[in-house]
């Protein structure tokens, strides 16, 4: 399970950077969103995918789940959640100001 994991989230990573390679704002910032999602998945097959019980001690249950990736990802989840909007807002208003979305012209550089 921890491969197909794996190998999701490097599709998730080349996806992302792809799109944060475009020149338009929009695919820039769902590339973001993709390397975050990415991450979060590296994140929770580092830290070992295995059954178990919940973390709550109780009598007879000698195998629990560790809870440290999941509170990393949780935490995780929040900030991208939050860049993310951040990014939405920012592309939002300068498309709005500048009347384009492609990165060579916000620059300045009008090439076509």
């Amino acid at each position: 399970m921890e491969i197909i994991m794996s190998v999701l989230a490097g599709i998730l990573f080349m996806t992302g950077v792809y799109n944060l390679l475009q020149k338009q704002l929009l695919r820039i910032v769902i590339g973001t969103a993709l390397v975050s999602h990415g991450a979060h998945l590296t994140i929770l097959t580092m830290g070992k995918l295995k059954d178990g019980a919940p973390p709550i001690l109780t009598e007879g249950v000698e195998n629990y789940t560790d809870p440290l990736p999941q509170a990393l990802i949780l935490t995780s989840i929040v900030i991208s959640f939050g860049v993310t909007s951040l990014l939405l807002v920012l592309a939002y208003r300068a498309s709005k100001i500048n009347h384009t979305d492609n990165m060579d012209q916000l620059r300045g550089n009008d090439y076509e």
